[in-house]
């Protein structure tokens, strides 16, 4: 490995091997000789345990958080466009070195911030590199603390349009692709695929989900972990490590109610649908993800082997990782847990109120919150969990091995698979990038436009009704929610009133509300109904353009909308997946040709909604359209 590839102060010197006056190695230890966990020919067993052998205690336990690079200007949750390099720096000191980034900046400062971090842990005692993960950032809808923005990233359709598509090898072709622009800017680690199953229509996570049906889940999970890792058999070093979640019954919240928030902790489930969402996750790990996340919520109404599951989120059950993930499913990876499940709920983040509002009181220790902190994570690292998310602070979980609540044992397990992952991930022998080579890779037109292809075929129409589709050269179009610079350039001839046009497209978006304002991630999220109503604008809309002209609507399908409402008006109607403008425009006028079908069913009114069960799939009275509707033109 040559000296132009280790840049910064703090790259280690490359020192002649004893076993050749040619070959060089990097000496993490700073010690003067090539230990065995500094030699790539060294098999990864071996360099494990001899890495092992020189930690302490103290360093092993910090081997089991995975926190938070935080942002300039103190962004805690880690939103900006660099690091905050002495937060990091006390982090490092900590022993903590896998830790999520919520940057967006361009990819040449993205790459410099990357390795910035890696010259800061070169620096440590055992120069032990930085794992560095994300949530999804090549999609449109972008949520804190759930999903991040792209930064020019490739923008593909929503995970909800891949699964429109349904075509596994573009999603593995997909996954290549983003890891590839991963890796480029020095991100080892991806937060997803999610292979919850959306069963709930009013649950905001949905749209990050490959639908409602399982064995379609399990098919487009597993395809994207294969892409993303680089290899049907599991992780190559060039490739990206997946965690798999939310294990298991996510998408099975009551009302939609979102498991980051108290009022969202429980899933209600009984255990034939609670075996529909364990099976969604067979593709991913068959494709042996090299994690596996548990999810935030109590599964209500479940037992395994004839014991009712204990009512604690599944990062504390032992029947769900434990026996359910490792014994029955032979899961070998790393168990990371979601972000923040140790922490203690306060009354602000239980009932957060407009004069204490949630803030930063972060916390989902769903099940065990009367528990003290180490007791926590003492029940976590029992049940099974190998790292603990969200979390930099190493003394809760030390003191829990010092009081005999946990065994060394356990800690050298977790630590085992931790140090497994950084080396299969090359991230010992290397774990710094080119930033020349990052601005090539991020931002490729070609890249771009497979993802624009595949925008353009995830959409659903649903209605066509005289043959609207595609427009006819020379028709005046009347606009609502459709950008007018973007529909001239797709050639379109747009109008400012209804009077001077031959037809309408309106687009709109799924109805929601914001029921729990002062909840920091109610505040975010999409909850409430589904309906479009009289009052809403967007019908008003509808139903004035409809009046007047044939009206295209297309409506983004962030959750399952009841557009009983919209159908009768409209003479053509899209669900949208993720879509530009430009995408929509090209797909009215005949320049694309949408190929997608829906991956869940809409229901037809809210009652149907209500009487629903949120653990089964797609069984609402009398859907307006079920799972796999959809035209497709000639």
């Amino acid at each position: 490995m040559g000296s132009a590839i280790l840049p910064g102060l703090f790259a280690a010197a490359l020192v002649a091997s004893p076993a050749s006056a040619e070959s060089s190695y990097r000496d993490l230890n700073h010690n003067g000789r090539q230990d065995p966990y500094e030699n790539p020919a060294v098999p990864i067993a071996r360099r494990v345990e001899d890495l092992l052998r020189q930690m302490t205690l103290e360093e092993k336990v910090a081997l089991m958080l995975h926190g938070t690079l935080s942002a300039e200007n103190g962004a805690r949750i880690g939103v900006g466009v660099a690091y905050d390099k002495s937060a990091a720096q006390a982090q490092l000191a900590r022993g903590v070195n896998s830790a999520i980034t919520r940057l967006s900046p361009e990819a040449k400062t993205f790459a410099e911030e990357n390795n910035a971090i890696q010259r800061l842990a070169e620096a440590t005692r055992l120069g032990i590199p930085v794992t560095i993960s994300t949530d999804p950032r090549n999609h449109f809808q972008v949520t804190v603390g759930v999903s991040s923005a792209s930064g020019g990233f490739s923008q593909w359709p929503e995970t909800l349009g891949m699964a429109a598509i349904g075509d596994e090898k573009l999603v593995e072709r997909f996954g290549r692709l983003v890891a590839a622009e991963y890796r480029a800017v020095g991100i080892h680690m991806a937060l997803s695929p999610q292979a919850d199953l959306f069963t709930e229509p009013r649950w905001p996570r949905g749209v990050a989900t490959f639908g409602s049906d399982a064995a379609t889940v399990s098919r487009l999970a597993g395809a994207y972990v294969r892409g993303f890792q680089g290899s049907p058999k599991g992780l190559v070093s060039s490739g990206v490590a997946t965690v798999v979640k939310h294990w298991v019954g996510y998408g099975a919240e009551p009302e939609g109610f979102d498991g980051h928030n108290y009022y969202g902790r429980i899933a209600k489930l009984d255990n034939a649908s609670f075996a529909q969402h364990v099976a969604a996750f067979e593709g991913a790990l068959k494709a042996k993800s090299a994690g596996v996340m548990p999810t935030y919520v109590i599964a209500n109404g479940v037992s395994i082997n004839g014991k009712p599951l204990p009512q604690v989120g599944a990062g504390f059950s032992k029947p769900l990782i434990d026996g359910l993930l490792r014994r029955t499913k032979k899961f070998g990876g790393i168990v990371i847990s979601d972000w923040g499940i140790t922490n203690t709920c306060l009354d602000q983040c239980k009932a957060p109120t407009a004069e204490k509002p949630q803030g930063f009181n972060i916390a989902m220790p769903w099940g065990v919150e009367e528990l003290s902190e180490e007791d926590r994570y003492a029940m976590g690292a029992n049940a099974g969990i190998d790292q603990f998310g969200g979390v930099d602070d190493p003394a809760p979980l030390l003191a829990a091995v010092r009081h005999g609540k946990v065994s060394v044992a356990r800690i050298n397990e977790a630590a085992r698979r931790v140090l497994a992952l950084k080396f299969e991930l090359g991230l010992f022998d290397n774990p710094y990038v080119d930033v020349t080579n990052s601005t090539k890779v991020i931002g490729d037109p070609a890249t771009q436009a497979e993802a624009d292809k595949a925008q353009r075929a995830a959409q659903v129409l649903l209605e066509n009704k005289a043959n609207l589709l595609p427009l006819k050269p020379g028709r005046k179009v009347w606009l609502s929610g459709v950008n007018a610079d973007v529909a001239r350039a797709g050639g379109l001839t747009i109008v400012d009133k209804l009077a001077e046009a031959d037809v309408a497209l309106v687009r709109v978006a799924t109805p929601f509300e914001v029921l729990h304002p002062n909840h920091f991630f109610g505040s975010r999220q999409h909850e409430g109904r589904l309906d479009f109503r009289a009052d809403d604008e967007a019908t008003k809309v509808v139903t004035v353009a409809s009046a007047s002209v044939p009206t295209i609507v297309a409506v983004d399908l962030d959750r399952p909308a009841v557009l009983t409402t919209l159908k009768d008006r409209a003479a053509a109607l899209y669900g949208l997946f993720g879509a530009s403008d430009a995408v929509l425009v090209d797909l009215v006028t005949g320049k694309a040709k949408s190929q997608g079908r829906l991956p869940f069913e809409l229901p037809s009114s809210a009652k149907a909604v209500e009487d629903q069960h949120p653990g089964r799939p797609d069984d609402s009275r009398t859907p307006l359209y079920k799972r796999g509707d959809g035209i497709i033109l000639p």
